[in-house]
């Protein structure tokens, strides 16, 4: 058990050359207690190791290499790692695949359970799940046909998306025969074909830090626009019941556990699940600016074992935008 109030623990960040990644450093940053902040990333010359106060890069091996392995185990001992907060996906399935090995080590890897970062990896699983459960799922199918799409889904708009992948990366909006024909066509991934539900300004991403027990803190709900990379642009803080109440519902059901990212369409009053992200999200440092700090709570369960208060969430909005760091 560290003492935080007089010992600075370290913490390795993944993918600081990164938009998830560069909040959670941000978020870290806003802390009151001392952290030294290693940060990681493929790129050693991006702008993410001026944030933290030691960089190191990954090899260059392939990830699924022991020499990479291995680099991680040593990383962990020779620097002392108490906490580790992955800001990339492949990170977060890295360490799950790993996790027995990792667990058997002094640090600390902040992860969600093994069955809903799997079950996040697939969106039309994730769909079957949610109708298996008993909940709302967009009207998807795996047909490559425009009759049968428009058959059972309804007319024109459709939705092409990658089955697996995340942000909006490899979305197709359908709007005609032509769009169909092309997309269908192009997509090399393994895709499903989704009904187009609801509208771009009734999307909202949320966040719920879990327990693992079907329980939550009271979540933070946002508003939101997309930048054409697939992250939050603008959000606005917005207390939205329909929300609130699908994401207590839906955490009774899948028992996440810790910082875990929940992305809705609202049409009418109907909330349409997008996807749920096991991990941290773009929103990271957005939330944690309006009181919703999951770096610190992460910092609290998984290192001390501390069930983090309930946030004082407050009101407003946040834009996001271009900035130049300059080191001469």
């Amino acid at each position: 058990m560290y003492d935080d109030a007089k010992q600075a623990v370290t913490v390795v960040v993944t993918a600081v050359g990164a938009i998830i990644g560069q909040g959670i450093v941000a978020s870290l940053r806003m802390l009151d207690r001392p952290v030294r902040i290693i940060g990681i990333d493929r790129d050693a010359n991006g702008i993410g190791r001026h944030f933290c106060d030691h960089f190191v890069a990954k090899p260059s091996c392939d990830e699924t290499s022991p020499e990479y392995l291995n680099f991680w185990l040593e990383l962990l001992r020779r620097e002392n790692v108490a906490l580790v907060l992955p800001g990339l996906e492949l990170d977060v399935l890295f360490f799950n695949e790993h996790r027995a090995l990792f667990d058997a080590t002094d640090a600390r890897i902040v992860l969600n359970t093994s069955g809903l970062i799997d079950l996040g990896q697939d969106k039309w699983d994730m769909g079957e799940a949610l109708l298996q459960a008993g909940f709302l799922a967009i009207p998807s199918t795996l047909s490559r046909s425009l009759e049968e799409c428009t058959r059972e889904l309804g007319p024109l708009p459709l939705l092409l998306k990658p089955r697996r992948g995340n942000g909006s990366r490899g979305i197709a909006l359908l709007k005609d025969a032509a769009d169909f024909d092309y997309w269908t066509r192009k997509s090399a991934d393994d895709f499903l074909v989704q009904k187009y539900v609801g509208s771009n300004d009734q999307e909202y991403t949320v966040g719920a830090f879990g327990f693992g027990d079907g329980t939550t803190l009271s979540p933070i709900t946002f508003k939101r626009r997309l930048s054409v990379a697939g992250n939050t642009q603008y959000a606005e803080v917005v207390d939205e019941p329909l929300l609130t109440e699908a994401v207590r519902r839906l955490s009774r059901h899948f028992k996440p556990l810790g910082p875990t990212n929940y992305q809705f369409r609202l049409e009418g009053t109907i909330p349409y699940l997008l996807e749920i992200n096991p991990r941290f999200s773009s929103s990271t440092s957005l939330r944690a600016a309006f009181g919703y700090n999951e770096a610190a709570m992460a910092l609290d369960y998984y290192l001390h074992g501390k069930e983090p208060a309930e946030p004082e969430v407050k009101s407003g909005r946040a834009w996001r935008y271009s900035e130049d760091l300059v080191v001469l």
